[in-house]
């Protein structure tokens, strides 16, 4: 969770400076207001809170996010709950007029340095342009199944993406396929935006590219820690990479 707060904090403010990042009790608000809703975050940041704390906390979310215009996501790492207030999430968002969007978890590891990756399929290039930022956001827009100008009111134009994250993108044939990038986070490297086109999936690609990316990262950073936060499809890879599951993850949406 904090390494959420932490990355969605820069990537936020990299959007917009103007942004929505609030530190509440409870709750952290990162909200760039854009099109591209994976920069539209709220998350719940107590832990051991009990069933009584947890729906007053959700109830808060789903307030912040009905205050906006553009659609986002409420983070919920279960690992943070009490014990008693677990079962009772998903009645609890219910209750607070939320709708359960997709899972995921979270994913940690002392894995760093990974040896240098290679795919017979792809050669790697660093986002460096414009152009590179405009095919790593096409390539999650579909991925995830969003307009691909939702993808590039995220991206396009972002000097921290070209400076300052390592992304990557898995180029086959030299049209871009897949992508992955790691950002330095309070002495880890966090891993983001992993996409490969669904026209590519399952050749190892998305594998493949995140171990370049978290190679590179390493390397620049001297870091030996990275964690992550993946959706429930894209979940096994990891592990093979070396990450260890940690807390499951639940993403909200204001229901209609």
């Amino acid at each position: 969770m904090e390494q959420l707060a932490t990355v969605w904090r820069a990537m936020v403010l990299d959007r917009d400076p103007d942004a929505d990042v609030r530190d509440l009790p409870g709750v952290a608000v990162r909200w760039a207001e854009c099109r591209f809703a994976f920069w539209n975050c709220v998350t719940l940041t107590e832990a051991g809170a009990d069933a009584e704390l947890l729906e007053k906390r959700l109830g808060q979310a789903a307030d912040i996010m009905r205050s906006k215009r553009r659609a986002g996501f409420l983070w919920v790492f279960e690992d943070l709950l009490g014990a008693e207030a677990r079962p009772s999430l998903a009645e609890s968002a219910d209750r607070a007029g939320l709708v359960h969007a997709f899972s995921g978890i979270g994913m940690a590891g002392d894995l760093l340095p990974v040896p240098e990756p290679a795919h017979p399929d792809l050669t790697f290039v660093r986002v460096g342009t414009d152009e590179h930022l405009r095919a790593y956001a096409d390539l999650n827009s579909r991925a995830y199944g969003m307009p691909l100008e939702d993808g590039r009111d995220g991206l396009v134009g972002s000097e921290l993406w070209r400076t300052g994250v390592h992304a990557y993108l898995g180029l086959r044939d030299g049209a871009p396929v897949t992508c992955a990038g790691t950002v330095e986070a309070d002495g880890r490297l966090f891993v983001v935006l992993v996409a490969t086109d669904p026209r590519w999936e399952r050749r190892g690609y998305a594998e493949a590219v995140t171990r370049k990316a978290l190679y590179e990262g390493a390397r620049a950073t001297g870091l030996t820690r990275a964690t992550l936060h993946a959706t429930a499809a894209g979940a096994p890879l990891y592990p093979r990479i070396g990450f260890e599951p940690n807390s499951p993850l639940h993403f909200f949406t204001p229901g209609s």
